[in-house]
């Protein structure tokens, strides 16, 4: 029987290199209790604000100096806990870090409050008094769009020192997903008994061709999330009341409207996305059902189904190493710069892929300003991973880019964009490979992997998106939150989208329980923004060439210099209408259709 491996067992190059962050623990600890005898730096300045520019400026220096410091810390307890969440040193470690990082924020809220109690006008005249103030004025200029929503300075300083508490149900959610869940083994149709885990689920049993091992591995996942389903259901409501109480005491239209204000995007832009995408592209894919039902010769389409592979006997193996070097080709159009960012990615140990007990499921790409970036992914040896490394070395490229040619105050861009860089390099990815053959197998291959992308990213988070959607429209009515009421809405918001081409079965209703996003504030529907763009953009370079992979890098260079429209504007594409998404759509439809005709 297949074993999964501790921590210690797995070999040392398939894990990231911390010590890149923090030479030792002990390096570590000492920074963390350096920081809190530095807030002093700070603090200094607290009461003065109102005084001159260059006192602003001077504390805005010395706050943007010891975030960047705060960053490198809490990044190594998270990425610690991300890798072994068993482990109880590191267990320890993030909550020592959390409650420093708790303390710390408190001590620094100062800063808001008092510039957004400076007279009206202050900060223009402070902007033509001290040039070098310029570097911050987009930042301040946004948080003086928050004043009406804008409590007492002593109420801010408390809910700043709330923050290890108020993130408490992520951290809950986290725990008993990764610490404490068992589920049942299975065996596949060869009479193997096999280990299941989120991460085996996610990345490998849901994926498989073998019809046994796919619907056991979910029974078996299912029954697991349907023990846990009340904990959960109280663990998330909890996260969703704190959002509604937070929107109502800042005096919010909504709880959506306060979500939104921080990723500058309108409710127009917020419903177009989830209404667009919902209503032209369920028939393509109910169309894809179909086609998998009779192409795969199922007695009926079951939701765990869905990922089953359209041509399971062309389902190549690969390696990490061989993943990387193709991922680096297809790259290359992106230039030397960017280039030479991923190389290092991949030789410098900056991704861990290692699939251990106690480890983080899915993947993510945590980038740390002034260090560089590191990347999580469970390696299932299967092409599939090759396009969700290639989506997380997207992110590294797009911040250290962002990092090299921005301060830190203007790194970071709103989350409307945060994923079109990571998705275009999953559309290039295509591109590359279907470019470097002319096998109608491997492109109708390539097309599965395209549609995966897109299935990821326009059903699985839209719909998420959806679901939270509903949520908070039914919590700021006032009306509780169950395990019973979150599993009513996943079934509707699934048959919704569906129809009569999936059976929708208990576990499928119990989906709500596996995303992490819906503790990520308004994430999920994000996705669909981005990969809409990174749509239209990588078209763009299909029929420009140079001039459109120039805008596009310029974009990525741009950091948090503009807004989110502007940054897409900038790469090409507007989407302050409904026209690019309709045009992403239907470009998923005309793959639809290609796959169609060559099964």
């Amino acid at each position: 029987m297949e074993k999964r491996l501790t921590r210690a067992e797995v070999p040392q190059e398939a894990t990231w290199k911390l010590e890149d962050l923090f030479t030792t623990v002990q390096a570590w600890e000492a920074e963390l209790q350096s920081i809190h005898a530095d807030v002093g730096t700070v603090t200094q300045y607290k009461g003065q604000l109102h005084e001159s520019a260059a006192t602003l400026l001077s504390c805005l220096n010395a706050q943007e100096a010891l975030q960047e410091r705060i960053g490198k810390v809490s990044a190594y307890a998270r990425l610690c806990l991300s890798e072994d969440s068993t482990n109880s040193d590191h267990q320890a470690n993030s909550g020592r870090a959390g409650n420093i990082m708790s303390e710390v924020s408190s001590a620094l809220s100062f800063v808001k409050s008092e510039i957004l109690a400076l007279p009206n006008g202050t900060l223009q005249r402070y902007f033509e008094e001290e040039p070098e103030l310029q570097v911050y004025r987009r930042s301040l200029l946004l948080l003086l769009e928050t004043k009406p929503h804008q409590l007492s300075a002593e109420t801010e300083a408390v809910l700043a020192s709330l923050g290890e508490v108020l993130g408490a149900p992520y951290r809950i959610y986290l725990r008993s997903k990764l610490s404490d869940m068992t589920f049942e083994q299975v065996q596949d149709k060869s009479g193997n008994t096999l280990p299941v885990s989120f991460a085996l689920y996610e990345n490998k049993y849901e994926q498989s061709p073998d019809i046994v091992l796919r619907r056991a591995a979910f029974q078996s996942f299912s029954k697991t999330l349907s023990t846990y389903q009340n904990t959960f259901a109280e663990t998330y409501a909890t996260e969703v009341k704190k959002q509604i109480v937070l929107s109502r005491q800042r005096n919010y239209e909504s709880v959506t409207h306060m979500l939104l204000q921080p990723q500058e995007v309108t409710m127009d832009m917020y419903n177009n996305i989830l209404d667009v995408i919902q209503a032209e592209l369920a028939p393509h894919m109910r169309r894809l059902a179909r086609l998998k039902k009779r192409v795969l010769g199922l007695d009926k389409m079951l939701y765990c189904d869905l990922k089953a592979p359209l041509d399971p006997e062309f389902n190549p193996e690969i390696t990490y190493e061989e993943a990387s070097r193709l991922v680096q080709d297809a790259l290359q159009i992106m230039g030397p710069e960017y280039g030479e960012i991923v190389k290092t990615a991949f030789s410098e140990r900056w991704v861990d892929y290692a699939d251990n007990v106690g480890k983080s499921t899915g993947a993510f790409c945590s980038s740390i300003y002034g260090a560089h970036s590191y990347i999580l992914v469970s390696w299932a040896n299967n092409m599939r991973g090759m396009f969700t490394l290639a989506h997380e070395v997207g992110h590294a490229g797009h911040f250290m880019l962002a990092g090299r040619y921005q301060r830190l105050v203007n790194t970071r861009p709103s989350l409307y964009f945060i994923e079109a860089p990571s998705t275009m390099n999953e559309m290039l990815l295509a591109q590359h490979m279907m470019s470097q053959s002319t096998d109608n197998r491997m492109r109708r291959w390539v097309i599965m992997q395209l549609l995966n992308t897109y299935y990821h990213n326009f059903v699985t988070h839209l719909l998420e998106g959806e679901m939270q959607r509903r949520v908070y429209h039914s919590a700021m009515a006032n009306e509780p939150i169950t395990a019973k009421t979150l599993s009513e809405k996943k079934g509707e918001v699934l048959s919704s989208f569906w129809g009569n081409e999936v059976e929708l079965d208990e576990g499928a209703r119990l989906t709500w329980m596996r995303q992490p996003h819906y503790y990520m504030q308004l994430y999920p529907y994000t996705y669909a923004a981005g990969l809409t763009a990174s749509t239209a953009a990588a078209r763009l370079i299909q029929e420009e060439g140079q001039p459109a992979v120039d805008r596009w890098l310029q974009a990525l260079k741009a950091g948090g210099t503009l807004s989110p429209l502007e940054l897409m504007k900038l790469a090409g594409v507007d989407m302050s209408e409904r026209q690019p998404i309709q045009q992403a759509v239907a470009y998923v439809g005309s793959l639809v259709d290609e796959l169609e005709s060559l099964f």
